[in-house]
């Protein structure tokens, strides 16, 4: 069967969101007196949430802290990078021209991540990007985070699709899972946020550009 929709994760596979990421986290570590860490922490931290990569953070930075500390370090850091989402985050290069294309081909798409979903709203909304997708689904939305695929199915049928029809893209070992655990193809980007490189989850394509990505795409149409 033709694929008839594309399911993104957002941070490091859509949009390079560290250096936001990186700003916020630093804000609440230094509530905690700790040292800074950097942003290529940052981005092998990313990718199940924010209190994973506060709680990561702490450990990486000193002693870590109790559940009851995270989540006060948490809602700290959701205010703190609710006002400064898009400061310095921005789509990656060639993607604009991937969504008009498969716009033009009258592809669905839909954005599937274990960013919060009015996060992941708002900063879509701040890059002019929210007109592309006919969903958002983020962790809070069901109350299931990826490597789980329901938030996967829940995305394609929110853009009216079904689910065996559609392709994960994304740059982690939570987004091949998903997208293995839902039965479709993975187009994994090789520039996004992983302590290991895609190549050892076994996604079905790897891309190193976006512009790599419509020639694959194409193969399923």
């Amino acid at each position: 069967m033709p694929v008839e929709a594309l399911i993104f994760d957002l941070d490091g596979t859509l949009v390079d969101t560290a250096p936001d990421l990186h700003a916020a986290t630093n804000h609440v570590l230094a509530t905690l007196k700790r040292r800074s860490i950097t942003l290529d922490e940052v981005r092998a931290f990313v990718g199940h949430g924010a209190r994973a990569l506060i709680a990561r953070g702490c450990e990486a930075t000193g002693e870590p802290v109790d559940p009851r500390a995270i989540e006060t370090l948490y809602q700290e850091f959701i205010i703190y990078y609710s006002h400064n989402i898009a400061a310095n985050s921005r789509p990656y290069p060639g993607l604009i021209a991937l969504l008009n294309r498969a716009r033009e081909q009258g592809l669905a798409m839909a954005v599937c991540t274990n960013k919060l979903e009015s996060l992941s709203i708002r900063l879509l909304d701040a890059l002019d990007m929210s007109k592309y997708f006919g969903a958002v689904v983020g962790p809070d939305t069901i109350g299931v985070a990826k490597p789980d695929p329901r938030p996967f199915f829940e995305a394609a049928k929110r853009i009216g699709r079904d689910p065996a029809r559609a392709i994960m893209l994304g740059d982690s070992e939570t987004d091949i899972r998903t997208g293995q655990n839902a039965g479709v193809p993975v187009i994994a980007v090789t520039f996004g946020y992983t302590a290991k490189h895609v190549r050892e989850f076994d996604p079905t394509h790897m891309i190193e550009h976006f512009d790599e990505a419509w020639p694959l795409i194409q193969r399923y149409l």
